[in-house]
């Protein structure tokens, strides 16, 4: 090879191909233009293979090299805009030796890949016979021996893309959350007609091999009953299910809902369909039973704000991935663990995933479920403690001599999925033998002994409930009146509190447990579960309620882009959040805002002159529309008015600028999947914190969440440790150094070095 050749390929930019593959899913636009964007900003030149592995071998115009404005839009639209088909003929020699040469015809010798196994495992036979694939195109006459040369290796990351979720050491994969929305809508709107005629409804669902949409809708939605594939149920279950709905109706229920997966059989390999669980129920019971089939529903439709925010994460490290890969890297799978981006060896995870099928065709069940992880095999016991009007016999606390009696309370704003805690809460402490307390209004009703007993059929129907039907209050009590809180905890016999709720709540848990020595009524069990909005608690990750408002952002977001398409306009959207600004950055990079603004990062003059001017060159550029968020304290002083008539004035006429408040909205609505089944994790975890306090007699106040990958318990004492309690935020936010990302799939003139995110390889066992 001559010198000028060396120096000429030395100078070549490094070339990224991006694909997606077998089913859709949505959130794989998400992907595609994070993997785009990032290549542009690391210097590389990012290809689209139109069709999945189809266009890799057939070449020619199904390989299209992308620019920055390709993939804007993209991020709100369901499916895959660059497609996805089967290419039976990938699986050939013949057919990888074309996608070889095709690519190669272009420089590519980097990909990643967005599908599910069968891509996966696709693209790692492509890789493993790169080399000799080669060869054949060298000996051929199809490809230049120089070329070859510079392109010994082709570096693979995946993104599995997969309504399923059955990517075993991903806790979710791209579309799945999404794709939960579906069914819960389609449940929520269900229940209410089969409670109005007393009807019993089956719901099939998606999960040919995984129970995880079957399982976690039916928690999610306070179903029945629940058939998945990995756990069969035992012989007689035609019995067992009519039993179970006779006594939900003998305890007040008014309507039955079953959800079966579409991969569901018995203990004999047999499928069990919704046919034969209707006729079962309809012969055994004499009901009118309805079936309701989702279908490609659960695929459609835009992505949830998870599905975006997240697979931009992905897109974004897979893509960093494949540009700096050296020769040692090995193929991997870039998948999340504990709000984490994690990446798997390749193969490792795709034969994890696939064993799963072989233990259930060999009835090893107890393989197939540990296989999903230790929360599935949990959640499949809580569900089944939440779903039975006729609890466990119990002994009486030996201490006390008679049953604890625990109360829930709210505090501080609104959180969507108060509701869905609480009535886990009452559940799974009724199952242990508690009594359970609701306290009406707060701490001020607390203050004022309006306390009841709360029994299974009060709290059944709160599962999907939006709001706090016990009502919550910003209000707490203050010193002078923890005399009168400690004579109503003593009056009411009050064993254990369960403060769900957010900030105004620790800060009210926390003076109590300050004056415990004063006041001893204040020495007993205390827990407080985070449900915010604002998701500044300390030791969660995630609070109860943060969801379902980024969730509804990123609708109100995507409606006012809209609004902006006839025009050229900028919008400064203010979010909810006090000082934090979770809301404001995940619903930016939800949204594909261009800027966004933080009272952690703080705003200076300097800032907004640069901003402004970056805004009008946009404008100038042919751009319509620049979204801006922010945080609703993120600056005393630079105000989202002062900023839209600062951007107004800087536009001189170019553009127009429109201020949008979300407002309350964000505490509004029905709980989200995802917020419904954190709701309930922390329920058992908070039911077990009271159970091993009251066996132990070692009392405590506790706040819990899931917190750097686990779920921590930690005590009321510390609080301060992790929090500025004055400024009511965490003083570690695992989110906060996603600006990067936001920025560089927003701005194509970002310059920050990027580092990825995700925590080293590690193979999962």
């Amino acid at each position: 090879m001559s010198k000028e050749t060396q120096a000429a390929i030395a100078t070549e930019p490094t070339k990224i191909a991006i694909l997606t593959s077998g089913g859709d899913a949505q959130g794989m636009n998400a992907v595609v233009r994070a993997v785009v964007r990032t290549a542009i900003h690391e210097g590389a030149e990012p290809y689209a293979v139109y069709d999945g592995w189809r266009g890799a071998v057939q070449g020619g115009d199904l390989i299209k090299k992308m620019e920055w404005s390709d993939v804007s839009g993209i991020l709100s639209s369901g499916g895959t805009t660059i497609g996805t088909a089967r290419c039976a003929e990938f699986r050939t020699r013949d057919g990888m030796r074309d996608a070889v040469k095709h690519l190669l015809e272009l420089g590519i010798d980097r990909i990643v890949a967005i599908g599910g196994d069968g891509t996966l495992t696709g693209a790692d036979d492509l890789r493993a016979q790169w080399p000799s694939l080669i060869d054949e195109l060298v000996a051929r006459g199809e490809l230049d021996a120089t070329t070859a040369a510079h392109h010994p290796k082709l570096h693979l990351a995946g993104v599995v893309g997969s309504i399923d979720n059955d990517l075993v050491g991903s806790d979710m994969t791209v579309g799945t959350d999404s794709a939960l929305h579906r069914i819960i809508d389609a449940i929520d709107a269900i229940s209410s007609t089969a409670a109005s005629h007393q009807r019993t409804f089956i719901i099939e669902v998606m999960g040919r091999h995984c129970g995880y949409l079957a399982l976690m809708s039916a928690i999610a939605g306070g179903c029945d009953y629940v058939f998945v594939p990995e756990m069969p149920p035992e012989d007689g279950w035609e019995e067992q299910i009519c039993q179970k709905l006779r006594e939900g109706r003998a305890a007040g229920r008014r309507d039955s809902l079953v959800i079966v997966a579409e991969g569901a059989q018995d203990r004999h390999g047999e499928a069990i369909t919704a046919t034969q669980v209707r006729d079962v129920l309809a012969e055994r019971l004499g009901e009118d039973v309805r079936i309701t089939s989702l279908g490609h529903v659960q695929r459609g439709g835009s992505p949830s704000a998870y599905d975006r925010w997240m697979s931009t994460l992905l897109g974004f490290n897979a893509a960093l991935t494949v540009i700096h890969a050296t020769p040692e890297t090995e193929p991997c799978i870039i998948a999340t663990r504990h709000n984490q981006i994690v990446s798997l060896p390749l193969m490792d995870a795709i034969r994890n995933t696939r064993a799963v099928a072989t233990y259930m065709k060999d009835g090893e069940y107890e393989k197939a479920v540990s296989s999903r992880g230790s929360s599935y095999r949990e959640m499949l016991a809580v569900f089944n403690t939440l779903s039975s009007a006729v609890l466990h016999e119990r002994h009486l606390d030996a201490a006390l001599g008679r049953k604890p009696r625990v109360a829930i309370v709210h505090a501080g704003g609104l959180a969507p999925g108060m509701n869905t805690a609480a009535r886990a809460v009452v559940l799974l402490g009724l199952d242990r033998g508690f009594t359970m307390l609701g306290v009406d209004g707060g701490f001020p009703g607390l203050l004022e002994g309006k306390v009841r007993e709360l029994t299974w059929g009060d709290v059944d129907g709160w599962s999907g409930a939006g709001g706090a039907n016990l009502g919550t209050r910003r209000t707490i009590a203050s010193v002078d009146q923890f005399y009168a809180l400690s004579r109503s905890i003593e009056t009411n016999t009050i064993d254990a509190i369960v403060m769900i709720g957010g900030f105004a709540g620790y800060q009210q848990v926390w003076a109590m447990e300050k004056e415990k020595d004063r006041y001893p009524a204040f020495r007993i069990p205390i827990v407080c579960v985070p449900a915010s909005i604002d998701n500044n608690l300390p030791g969660a990750d995630l609070s109860i309620g943060a969801d379902t408002a980024l969730n509804t952002n990123t609708r109100a977001l995507d409606q006012i882009k809209q609004s902006a398409s006839a025009s050229q306009r900028c919008f400064v959207a203010e979010t909810m959040g006090r000082r934090c600004g979770y809301l404001a950055l995940m619903s930016g990079i939800a949204s594909g805002a261009e800027q966004v603004y933080l009272y952690e990062k703080g705003i200076t003059l300097h800032q907004l002159s640069d901003d402004a001017a970056r805004m009008v060159h946009s404008f100038e550029a042919g751009r319509n529309l620049y979204l801006v968020v922010r945080n609703e304290d993120a600056s005393e002083y630079y105000t989202s008015e002062l900023m839209t008539q600062v951007f107004q004035a800087e536009g001189e006429g170019l553009f127009d600028v429109r201020t949008n408040r979300i407002g309350h909205m964000q505490q509004g609505g029905n709980p989200t999947p995802f917020d419904r089944t954190l709701a309930v994790q922390l329920a058992v975890s908070t039911v077990d914190e009271l159970s091993k306090q009251f066996a132990t007699g070692k009392i405590r106040g506790v706040y819990l969440g899931n917190y750097r990958g686990r779920m921590a318990v930690q005590p009321v004492s510390h609080m301060d440790e992790q929090t500025d309690m004055t400024n009511r935020l965490p003083y570690d936010p695992w989110w906060l150094d996603l600006t990067d990302v936001l920025y560089t799939v927003a701005d194509p003139h970002f310059h920050e070095t990027l580092h990825p995110v995700l925590q080293p390889l590690t193979p999962e066992r």
